[in-house]
């Protein structure tokens, strides 16, 4: 699949995947200098990159799994979601869950996009449900104790 990216920064770079089986690709920090995330903060971190995704496509960008278990950074809604109509500047929210400041670099790889296809439903509304065995069962209903 090809897709189209812009660079809206000449420093900007394009998405790389780090192996040849890898779903993810990095998404790499474009900014003019180091940007220090104090504890439980967030900051918006650019990318330099717009991105052209097919129609039935999303952008998902999760968490580089290095970052976070090292400096303890990850993006502050957990999953971001690039829609494919979506032409803007690509910005990772990256949350500090640790106690001590972390320091993002210009060109350091931040989070990583993966490419997935998506359903668009036609909601109804019903006056019932289909009964299953589970019902109601909400939140730890299904594990063992």
């Amino acid at each position: 699949m090809k897709v189209n990216v812009k660079k809206l920064n000449d420093k900007a770079r394009l998405p790389v995947y780090g192996s040849q089986y890898a779903a993810g690709a990095d998404l790499c920090a474009c900014t003019d200098g180091d940007v220090t995330i104090l504890p439980h903060e967030t900051a918006m971190i650019p990318t330099g990159l717009a991105i052209e995704l097919p129609v039935g496509y999303a952008g998902l960008i999760y968490a580089r799994s290095g970052l976070a278990s090292k400096k303890g950074l990850a993006p502050a809604n957990k999953v971001g979601v690039v829609d494919c109509d979506y032409r803007g500047e690509v910005k990772v929210a990256l949350h500090n869950h640790g106690s001590v400041p972390q320091t993002i670099s210009d060109g350091e790889r931040i989070a990583q996009l993966v490419i997935a296809p998506y359903l668009t439903a036609q909601f109804e509304e019903a006056e019932e449900l289909s009964s299953t065995v589970r019902g109601e069962g909400g939140f730890g209903s299904t594990g063992t104790k």
